[in-house]
């Protein structure tokens, strides 16, 4: 299994990767750094049919920072919901995958998102609608760290810990750099795990690039209160030219940017070989 998940994140690293040169730009920064936290819940954690996407019994996934759109897409090919080689359209005019998901175009997306800070919304209220009717379903959110500067995230994570939703599991991808900058020099977040504490969640901070130690976590049971997992990640993870841009969060390849990242393309090639 362990070896089965590296792989499976190195292939979604790989189509990702291939999917955004084919484009030309795209969100490579968002995309990267949570690889390994889609693996582990699409390669073991979560219960899903890629043959009936709106099976009722199906774990729910919400992306709250819809930025990070392409490392979905890849991920629900490389599980059957659609062809690959659809993931050369992407944000191309008439294409099912726009740059950030769309529920009524992607085959396995659960929410639209994109519009930061709404996501996680959608997600407690996946979760709540669950829990009222004593359904086993569980739903996993992705939030961005610089998505917690928007208010709304926090009226959510209130709503969540007041009615206990232990069924949810927020993770937020802690990368620490937004569009503009450091996400300390443009809203400081200080300590997120005593706020999270404080605000009545179980609350841990994990290497959001191991897949294994991701899959174990995410796997052990609800408690008594909801939980949040802190994802120490980097932003362009597991590609080294990218993980050094400040500005990766969206880039426009020139030639050097390009041959670059597909230097590290023919690298993961080789070890996913």
């Amino acid at each position: 299994m362990e070896t089965d998940l590296t792989r499976f994140a190195n292939q979604i690293r790989i189509e990702t990767l291939k999917m955004l040169v084919h484009l030309g730009f795209g969100h490579f920064g968002g995309s990267l750094s949570v690889v390994e936290t889609l693996a582990a819940l699409y390669g073991k954690v979560m219960k899903i049919d890629p043959k009936k996407p709106d099976w009722s019994e199906r774990d729910y996934f919400v992306l709250s920072k819809g930025h990070a759109g392409p490392a979905l897409y890849s991920t629900l090919a490389l599980k059957g919901y659609f062809p690959l080689e659809q993931l050369k359209t992407l944000n191309q005019n008439g294409t099912l995958l726009p740059s950030h998901p769309d529920r009524l175009k992607t085959l396995g997306v659960d929410a639209t998102t994109g519009s930061l800070g709404q996501g996680l919304s959608i997600a407690s209220g996946i979760a709540f609608s669950h829990q009222l009717r004593n359904l086993p379903n569980r739903t996993f959110c992705i939030v961005g760290d610089g998505e917690l500067n928007e208010g709304q995230c926090w009226e959510a994570f209130q709503f969540i810990a007041h009615h206990r939703l232990t069924n949810l599991t927020v993770m937020v991808d802690y990368n620490k750099m937004q569009l503009d900058g450091a996400l300390t020099e443009i809203i400081d977040p200080f300590n997120l795990q005593e706020k999270f504490t404080a605000f009545g969640f179980n609350c841990s901070a994990v290497d959001g690039a191991d897949v294994q130690m991701l899959a174990r976590i995410l796997s052990e049971p609800a408690q008594d209160k909801p939980r949040v997992i802190i994802l120490n990640t980097k932003k362009g993870q597991g590609v080294p030219y990218l993980e050094d841009l400040k500005n990766s969060h969206h880039l426009r390849l020139n030639d050097e940017m390009k041959a670059q990242i597909e230097k590290t393309i023919a690298e993961l090639e080789v070890k996913n070989a």
